[in-house]
């Protein structure tokens, strides 16, 4: 080997690793996340808050707020609940202090960790109303930075796109979320059409959002978690013990019959492709959610700006990953 092919092997090597370092971090920065819940008045919000912290425990996700868009009287303390469990006692909380959809669990197992668990937050009159803390987090993050992950309803994302500057930005809610946020993942509709209930329980604010958020939106629809059910293998897993996770999930799947096998699993779902991507879990089908009177939802091929997930990677081996994810402990544990 000549002197010249030496030196452009060595040239064509560093060039390479520069290359892969350059990949590896990129795909090892988190993604900031926003995660907007009802906590309730299903379970699987748990499940997802779960998964949450296990990506952000892997370096994957880091967790900016944890924002309820129900306000039921115990709902921040369920979240500081989980929140503290995980290790992240600190993470900042928000409720919406105007009105609200109020819809809180039927099984009670929110007031079950309430009851049980550590948890600093005593009142939702202790937290941020829920629009001001997003003004103030968005403000705080690099443009087109943020990740928001709603899998509750859609009152919150409203309220902020309508409203007006404050001491935390000179700029009105739809111009911020514009400068700041990267995209929104959302566990929201039925497609092509149906319909949802994150989408019709407040209807007035799904229209607002849906026709006016101004960045990308991905959709994992109530198809795409119907078919996915978790909790068994965190119930039947003896070596996990005093977790708020497994205590919810233990409550809960005796207590309707169409769970024997788990909880559907719509929530966590949107957690997974808001963080990891939706490859190779999924495809997707681009085009625009369309509202309709009832609170149901179509879809318009030719619009842009929304998609919605397509099954690609078999149903099972995302169910199996999902409680695997479910099943993850604090490190400090």
């Amino acid at each position: 080997m000549t002197r010249l092919h030496v030196i452009f092997v060595g040239l064509l090597f560093t060039l390479t690793t520069g290359k892969m370092q350059a990949q590896s971090a990129v795909k090892s920065t988190p993604v900031p996340v926003i995660f907007d819940t009802d906590m309730g008045p299903d379970y699987d919000d748990v499940g997802a808050i779960a998964i949450l912290h296990a990506l952000a425990d892997s370096g994957q996700a880091r967790i900016l707020a944890t924002i309820a868009s129900t306000n039921y009287s115990t709902v921040t303390s369920v979240l500081s609940v989980l929140n503290t469990y995980f290790g992240r006692p600190t993470i900042p909380i928000g409720v919406p202090k105007g009105e609200a959809v109020s819809d809180k669990d039927s099984q009670n197992w929110s007031d079950t960790l309430v009851a049980r668990y550590p948890h600093t937050v005593r009142s939702n009159k202790e937290v941020m109303d829920a629009v001001a803390l997003y003004r103030q987090i968005l403000a705080e993050q690099p443009d087109q930075s943020v990740t928001i992950i709603t899998v509750g309803f859609l009152t919150n994302l409203a309220n902020l796109l309508n409203s007006k500057p404050d001491q935390y930005s000179k700029l009105s809610g739809k111009e911020l979320v514009s400068k700041k946020v990267k995209k929104v993942v959302s566990m929201a509709g039925k497609f092509p059409n149906g319909r949802e209930y994150n989408v019709y329980r407040d209807a007035p604010s799904s229209k607002i959002v849906f026709k006016n958020w101004p960045t990308p939106m991905l959709l994992s629809g109530f198809e795409i978690g119907e078919q996915i059910h978790s909790g068994l293998p965190l119930t039947q897993n003896s070596q996990i013990r005093n977790s708020p996770v497994k205590d919810v999930f233990t409550i809960s799947l005796p207590k309707a019959k169409e769970d024997h096998a788990g909880r559907m699993s719509w929530d966590q779902t949107a957690v997974l492709v808001g963080i990891k991507g939706y490859a190779p879990y999924y495809t997707v089908e681009s085009g625009r959610l369309t509202m309709n009177a009832d609170g149901s939802n179509g879809w318009d091929k030719t619009g842009k700006g929304h998609q919605y997930l397509v099954v690609k990677m078999p149903v099972a081996q995302v169910e199996k990953l999902i409680n695997e994810l479910m099943q993850h402990q604090p490190s400090r544990q």
